[in-house]
């Protein structure tokens, strides 16, 4: 059977990418052609075998609880073993299978956004490479293999971060989410090396058990430390506040980048990593509530920000930030199920909105300011129709995809915390309220004149449409066939829909899309008028709460001060000594230099003169001495 197969050869996922990467890399990237036909063909290849891992998964009753694992040895040395492997439970099932198919997605709508670029080649080694290390992190069976594939998915980003390495802005950006991320990555890596000396292994089985009997034995103080460092690394990657501020400059790289790092690589591993390790989090109340506030927190932050952007891309960067907040607010609160679900949504309609996005982009060569479009519907009605699905899939709107997955993360939240509830419930209203007006600024209104619009070609529509459908029906089908009894952590909490709660969440986001129409689209409220009435507000999430200038501040006064210090210190204090004493030297080599002439003459006066001296000694001044001594 092919998912008995695909099952014991789940390897081949991370593999195959990772070999296209090579061929193209050294030999293929001059020929545009086979470079894209290479990549197209591992992805489809990864995406079958994705699909028979989900369906050996489903067969053979495989669980959270009972994973299926593979182990070879890869290291062995005095006090530590360690193995390369592949774990496999419904969790990463889902994840192949969203990862694979949405960069399939991305790679077939590349063919023509990416047409006629000089890199064509280059472009598609890197999305092997990236999509190979996310596949890798996902199948990971311990923490180091792990560590190794989520630092290869940061190489990854920075490579087609920078893509357009040319320009000083992509640069910057490349570096911005490098640097950024190395801060979260290196409270990840204390948290590894915490687990392996408590516990003398990192493998995720083994920890699960070791665990809770370390809890029951040892408490949870040192352990809740472990956790919050590893837990820095998902703040790193997934964009949570603070460390979120590199995801937007992000956008620098090409759009079909952008729907990748958004919708199911980089910036959902953080999440995927939480989930994976929940078996720690989920023994440590303090870790959970950190995880749940800190989600909670950003979730609202990004959506306020959104409200003021121009830019398309970064309305849709602030949208991701927000909705991996509503992942970990999620998970804090205890549901897995309905952080995952919403995960597996929200690839689809994130990735559907950003390649909406670029199809508009690749319309107006390179047009991003929203109010510099418009009117864009009558001329681009497919991707007019994309957007729409992914504006009303994210809103919540019933029974589009996020509808089904929001609410899950609603309820929850609302069994755990009224607070986190109420703050999650008004960003959804947010949310459905930002999307509205990007829709209606872009497509509704009168068409800019400047502007000359046509529809997308077909290697692009077709991914719209294929993402389309599924944000549709990627939220209805998996709850009709029990999607939170598939992908799940423990017993069930809750069997339908609260009724309540969706009632209010989506005639909150009815609400908003209703006053975006009245400000964007029918103009009856002047949104100018309300920004000139509540300036500082406007000013604060226009400017993004001026986090990265004060982090620009901190950088160049107080870390720029220090290291002026360091260096005063360094060239007048240290170097002074080592100078000083390096000089001392030299003067004294200099003085005895001299004496040391080479003149046969000189050295005869002066061992005369010395003879001379001795002589003294022994005829006067010692009889003397002595007299003196006896007497």
């Amino acid at each position: 059977m092919f998912h008995e197969y695909a099952l014991q050869h789940a390897w081949l996922i991370p593999l195959l990418p990772a070999i296209a990467f090579v061929l193209i890399g050294l030999w293929l990237r001059r020929v545009p052609l086979l470079s894209a036909g290479l990549a197209l063909a591992v992805s489809i290849a990864a995406f079958l075998l994705a699909c028979g891992v989900g369906q050996a998964v489903i067969a053979q009753g495989i669980t959270v609880e009972q994973p299926f694992i593979q182990r070879v040895p890869w290291v062995a040395i005095s006090g530590l073993s360690l193995d390369m492997g592949v774990f496999i439970d419904p969790i990463t099932a889902m994840m192949l299978v969203v990862v694979t198919l949405v960069s399939l997605m991305v790679q077939i709508y590349s063919l023509g956004y990416m047409q006629g670029d000089p890199g064509f080649g280059r472009f598609y080694a890197y999305l092997s490479l990236f999509v190979a290390a996310m596949l890798g992190l996902v199948i990971s069976v311990n923490f180091i293999q792990l560590f190794v594939f989520w630092e290869l998915v940061g190489l990854s980003s920075y490579l087609l971060i920078g893509y357009y390495f040319y320009k000083i802005s992509a640069r910057e950006a490349a570096k911005k989410a490098f640097i950024t991320t190395r801060i979260g990555d290196f409270g990840l890596l204390l948290g590894i090396l915490f687990l392996q000396i408590l516990f003398g292994t990192l493998d995720f089985a083994q920890l699960g058990l070791a665990i809770p009997a370390y809890v029951q034995q040892s408490g949870t103080g040192l352990l809740t430390l472990v956790a919050l460092l590893i837990f820095l690394g998902p703040i790193g990657k997934s964009g949570q506040f603070p460390l979120h501020v590199w995801l937007p400059d992000a956008m620098e790289g090409p759009t079909p980048v952008s729907a990748l790092i958004h919708a199911a690589t980089m910036v959902v591993a953080g999440v995927y990593l939480v989930a994976r390790v929940f078996f720690l989090f989920d023994l440590l109340p303090v870790a959970l509530q950190t995880v749940a506030w800190t989600g909670a927190i950003t979730a609202f932050f990004a959506a306020s920000i959104a409200l003021t952007q121009r830019e398309i891309k970064r309305i849709l960067a602030y949208s991701t930030i927000s909705q991996l907040g509503y992942m970990m607010l999620a998970l804090g609160v205890g549901s897995v199920t309905a952080s995952m679900f919403h995960l597996m949504t929200h690839a689809f309609f994130k990735a559907l909105l950003f390649l909406a996005a670029g199809a508009v982009i690749h319309a107006l060569h390179d047009q991003n300011d929203i109010f510099a479009m418009g009117g864009l519907r009558h001329k681009m009605p497919v991707t007019f129709a994309a957007m729409t699905v992914g504006v009303l899939a994210i809103a919540g709107i019933p029974p589009f995809a996020g509808f089904f997955s929001k609410d899950e993360i609603l309820l929850a939240a609302a069994q755990a915390s009224w607070p986190l509830y109420l703050m999650a419930v008004v960003t959804s209203g947010l949310t459905a309220f930002y999307m509205a007006r990007l829709l209606f600024v872009v497509f509704f209104g009168p068409e800019k004149p400047d502007n000359h619009p046509h529809e997308a070609p077909l290697s692009m529509c077709i991914p719209l449409g294929v993402l389309g459908v599924l944000a549709i029906v990627g939220g209805f089908v998996p709850y009709t066939y029990h999607f939170g009894d598939w992908v799940r952590f423990g017993p069930a909490s809750h069997s339908g829909l609260d009724w309540a709660i969706a009632g209010t969440s989506t005639a909150l986001a009815l609400l908003s899309i209703g006053l975006a129409w009245l400000m964007y689209g029918s103009g009856r409220v002047s949104a100018e008028r309300l920004a000139w009435r509540f300036p500082g507000l406007y000013r604060l999430s226009y400017h993004k709460y001026y986090i990265d200038e004060l982090y620009q501040w901190l950088n160049q006064t107080v870390v720029g001060g220090i290291g002026r210090a360091l260096y005063w210190l360094d060239l007048y204090v240290i170097d002074g000594i080592v100078n000083g004493l390096g000089k001392l030297t030299l003067r004294l080599g200099d003085g005895l230099r001299k004496i040391q002439t080479g003149q046969v003459q000189q050295y005869g006066l002066v061992l005369f003169g010395a003879i001379l001296l001795v002589a003294a000694w022994l005829v006067w001044i010692e009889p003397a001495l002595m007299g003196g001594v006896l007497s």
